[in-house]
């Protein structure tokens, strides 16, 4: 990145990129580590996972990120009877009105937008499930033997709810892999709540002024992608990621609670993320410091923890936080 251009537009991003933070933080009250780790993700080219009680204002969240980066946006709700062309997009027959001839029309799904949100994913059937992550993956779709590309850039937020587990399908392994982040969308402060009153319950309804366009996104993601990253914080993301698994190089406590560890996608995702987490505080190259801050939404859905660690009440974070400070 010793390039003048690529350093001018560094700099710019840098900029517009906290003009969205400030635009969103007009609307949406806290929340600021998920925020940066929404920008985060969309730099990296990954998706996220957000999972918190309802009421928190995700939907809003992600409106509201559509809007100032001047994205196109769909919400699907999932529930238990949607189908995968539901999705997608179908094929319906169309008759010519001069000649009488009939045709096939690809109808394109809510999918085709830049923003994506699959609000409660896990109330849908495997099936269906299946289609967005292979949509999240491919970044297009087939019918009727015709692949249709997905608009550039394509960006899916997907949320869970913690609590309400019946009439659930929870997402494998493999397909959690396919999200870059798990976020955990956390209760708002005492005075936060306040704020959040305040402006809900008024009248007055601040607008938002797009910051961002969808070519500039996807100059932003290659610019990332150019980002040198030393060998030392190429190192740190493997052993980290190695290290989660139960095996010759794992600590004690990693062979006790852990089952099944964070597979080679999480030392991708972490070098991305520190990318473009350098990009956006400023900086032209990522450190190790970054990619232990980016260590918990990283690896969160990607270690499976063991009957040892469920008896002791350790969880996830525990492990990871022990994970970096033992690195």
């Amino acid at each position: 990145m010793s390039q003048q251009s690529d350093v001018a537009l560094a700099e710019s991003l840098t900029e517009a990129l906290g003009r969205v933070r400030q635009e969103i933080g007009t609307v949406v009250v806290g929340q600021k580590d998920v925020v940066e780790h929404l920008l985060v993700g969309l730099l990296a080219g990954g998706h996220c996972l957000l999972v918190g009680v309802p009421g928190l204002a995700k939907t809003l969240l992600v409106r509201s990120f559509a809007q100032v980066l001047d994205l196109s946006f769909n919400r699907v709700q999932f529930t238990p009877d949607l189908m995968p062309s539901d999705i997608t997009g179908t094929e319906i027959i169309e008759e010519d009105a001069a000649t009488g001839q009939k045709s096939f029309r690809f109808l394109p799904g809510p999918i085709f937008s830049n923003v994506l949100l699959a609000d409660e994913i896990n109330r849908t059937p495997p099936r269906t499930q299946s289609a967005l992550l292979e949509a999240m993956q491919e970044h297009r779709v087939t019918a009727g033997g015709v692949t249709h590309l997905l608009p550039s850039p394509f960006y899916v937020l997907a949320t869970e709810n913690p609590i309400e587990q019946e009439g659930t399908y929870p997402l494998p392994e493999a397909q959690l892999d396919r999200f870059m982040f798990m976020l955990w969308v956390d209760y708002p402060s005492g005075e936060e709540e306040k704020q959040i009153v305040r402006l809900t319950t008024g009248t007055e309804h601040p607008p938002l002024e797009s910051v961002l366009t969808g070519e500039q996104i996807l100059a932003a993601q290659d610019l990332t992608r150019r980002v040198p990253a030393d060998s030392d914080v190429i190192d740190a993301a493997v052993s980290l990621a190695r290290r989660s698994r139960p095996g010759n190089e794992a600590p004690e406590f990693v062979k006790e609670w852990v089952a099944w560890g964070a597979g080679p996608r999480a030392s991708q995702y972490l070098v991305l993320a520190a990318k473009a987490l350098a990009l956006l505080e400023g900086r032209l190259t990522p450190s190790v410091a970054d990619v232990e801050r980016l260590a918990l939404p990283v690896l969160r859905h990607r270690i499976v923890t063991s009957f040892n660690a469920e008896a002791e009440g350790i969880g996830t974070p525990e492990i990871i936080a022990r994970l970096v400070a033992e690195g």
